[in-house]
């Protein structure tokens, strides 16, 4: 992911959501790649560890002090004044993705604490926006999501091996449930990610058979 810029299925599940609660979940996503970027071009852990945590501590602090200069904390600090969505909730999307500069191989505790508080988190944040409460099969398949996308691009074999078999296990939440409208964006992205975990290959996004798959989740909330 770039920087600044969602994933294109995320920016299109968003595309998806009803129009006043597309800037509030880009926000979100773009926060989440400014954190992936910082863990992306860490070569010094410790240095990585402070850049997140100030992050994660400007997110908590942020309804009570005034924030300047970084445009997506002020962006985002009107969504938590607006009552979309809590920035204090999301200072834990930091903290997942602490656990990815521990060293390699993470076990199963580490993985699980960054699905938790990166794909549960941004799910559960999310869900409000939305205007709704995030059920725990919908957490779980935000855990799976973040496992998935995480086990996909991971360069140590064992991590990403542990990884995918954990999303596996965490995106069955999702298998029968007939997702609510409200909801279906994030449904989207989850049934991507299961399908990202069985076939366990190169993602061809934007093809036929993705767009089809979010498409048909849409219409049917399956």
């Amino acid at each position: 992911m770039e920087e600044d810029a969602a994933d294109p299925e995320v920016a299109l599940a968003i595309a998806y959501a009803p129009a006043p609660k597309r800037a509030a979940l880009a926000a979100m996503w773009r926060l989440d790649a400014r954190l992936a970027a910082i863990v992306r071009a860490t070569t010094e852990p410790l240095l990585g560890q402070m850049r997140l945590v100030w992050w994660r501590d400007a997110l908590r602090d942020l309804a009570a002090k005034p924030v300047s200069g970084e445009p997506l904390l002020v962006q985002l600090a009107a969504l938590d004044s607006a009552g979309i969505v809590t920035t204090a909730q999301l200072a834990c999307v930091a903290d997942g993705w602490v656990e990815l500069l521990e060293p390699m191989p993470l076990d199963r505790d580490a993985l699980n604490r960054y699905a938790s508080a990166r794909g549960g988190g941004i799910f559960d944040a999310a869900s409000q926006a939305l205007g709704a409460d995030a059920p725990d099969w919908l957490l779980a398949s935000g855990e799976g999501w973040a496992l998935a996308d995480f086990g996909l691009h991971c360069s140590d074999p064992e991590t990403a091996r542990r990884a995918l078999a954990l999303a596996d296990e965490k995106l069955t939440a999702i298998g029968n449930v007939r997702v609510p409208r409200q909801l279906r964006p994030l449904g989207m992205l989850a049934h991507l990610a299961a399908r990202d975990v069985a076939t366990r290959g190169p993602r061809r996004q934007g093809s036929p058979a993705r767009m089809w798959r979010m498409l048909r989740h849409r219409l049917t909330g399956r």
